[in-house]
């Protein structure tokens, strides 16, 4: 799988509208849950217990934390896009964004990106990327909705 390369505005501007790929899957294992637990101090059951989970939990099962899907996006999205010549990117917000499907333990769940917008601000670009989770085998994504990047290039 090779990467869509990026090393301008003007290059950026020419992918609105277009899908960027897939990244490759990720599986979420009942030891990544955890440590995402203990790193937010969110200790709900649902996601740790994994005896309770699967007696009282409508999934049947623990599941990965909304937020762990979510933190994830950085890592799958360098793997659809590689962006060249920045001084800096920062991560500036997230919009239209809706949690669609949990995802259980031991899922696997690969990023769909599309440029959904691009605009120059004085020089520093604001992307607008739409994304989606796709859990494998399930008709349902994980998430769907929008990340916001400024790129500073160089």
């Amino acid at each position: 799988m090779s990467k869509v390369i990026i090393s301008s505005f003007e290059e950026l501007e020419k992918l609105i509208g277009h899908d960027l790929g897939v990244s490759e899957y990720h599986q979420f294992t009942q030891e990544q849950i955890n440590l995402f637990a203990d790193a937010t101090l969110d200790h709900q059951w649902i996601h740790i217990d994994s005896q309770r989970a699967t007696k009282e939990s409508p999934f049947g099962n623990t599941i990965a934390h909304g937020y762990l899907t979510l933190s994830l996006l950085p890592h799958l999205w360098n793997q659809i896009v590689e962006v060249r010549n920045l001084k800096l990117q920062v991560n500036y917000g997230i919009e239209k964004f809706k949690f669609n499907q949990a995802v259980l333990v031991n899922s696997r769940v690969r990023l769909h990106a599309k440029v959904i917008n691009a605009v120059n601000l004085r020089g520093v670009i604001k992307a607008n990327i739409g994304v989606r989770l796709e859990i494998e085998g399930n008709k349902k994504s994980a998430y769907d909705g929008e990340i916001v990047f400024l790129y500073h290039f160089l």
